[in-house]
């Protein structure tokens, strides 16, 4: 696994951890399909939410990875194959057409050299740009 797969599962791990903190409950995760693949996928009171991870790892005192927004990088191929890969879910675990769900973002800010990190979650962000 190369340093940025490693970093990645970490930000995914810690992102885990914190959605059931907030009493979420996690389905799945990395849910590929040829169309796309879904970080996470949990549940909370009735509503699926379909979680994108994005990591940045920095040194300390290094502060342009706060000024990098991780919604950024959800440009419209992305948003693309998010949807597909939603909709995918949504037809292969049958999920009924009534149920609420959302798209996320969690924003995991590495600091590696002080082994700490923030979290930012964005909810409700909207795909059809």
């Amino acid at each position: 696994m190369g340093n940025s797969a490693k970093i990645g599962k970490l930000g995914e791990d810690l992102a885990v951890r914190f959605l059931e903190s907030k009493g979420f409950h996690v389905k799945h995760r990395n849910y590929r399909k040829i169309f796309g693949e879904l970080d996470i996928v949990a549940e909370k009171k009735g509503k699926v939410h379909f979680v994108e991870v994005k990591t940045l790892s920095y040194e300390a005192g290094d502060s342009s990875a706060y000024k990098n927004k991780p919604e950024d990088s959800v440009h419209y191929r992305k948003r693309e194959r998010l949807k597909r890969a939603i909709q995918g879910y949504l037809r292969e675990y049958a999920i009924s057409r009534e149920t609420d769900w959302q798209f996320d973002i969690i924003a995991v800010h590495l600091n590696a050299k002080e082994k700490t990190a923030k979290v930012r979650f964005l909810e409700g962000i909207v795909l059809e740009k």
